[in-house]
């Protein structure tokens, strides 16, 4: 005895998919209590959704809010010191010295030497 077998596969309305794919958009929410509220399976809920952002245009994925706007070049700030400023405590003797910037590799080869 052959038996037919019945397709129990459940078939959904664009409109229904496209409900349940906005609602796991809406902020705070999650596609499993989503589909459970609907009897959905959720890998089924993220198959539409997936297939929702494929068939989507590039532009739509951007958030409605977002405007991009163009930023001015970064201009340094002036230094107020172009100094480097050490203080050097040996017991009770305190030393403090300004150095320029751009003499800081004789400033360490002098450092290096004091501290020995």
């Amino acid at each position: 005895m052959a038996s037919e077998q019945k397709d129990t596969r459940r078939r959904y309305s664009a409109a229904v998919k496209a409900q349940v794919v906005a609602q796991c958009g809406a902020p705070g929410a999650s596609v499993a209590k989503v589909a459970m509220a609907h009897g959905i399976n959720a890998n089924v809920v993220h198959r539409w959704r997936q297939q929702a952002r494929d068939a989507a245009p590039s532009g739509a994925l951007q958030p409605a809010g977002f405007i991009a706007l163009p930023l001015a070049p970064h201009a340094p700030t002036p230094t107020a010191c172009a100094n480097v400023r050490i203080e050097l405590r040996r017991g009770a003797t305190t030393m403090t010295l300004s150095w320029p910037v751009s003499g800081a590799a004789d400033l360490a080869a002098w450092t290096r030497e004091v501290l020995r």
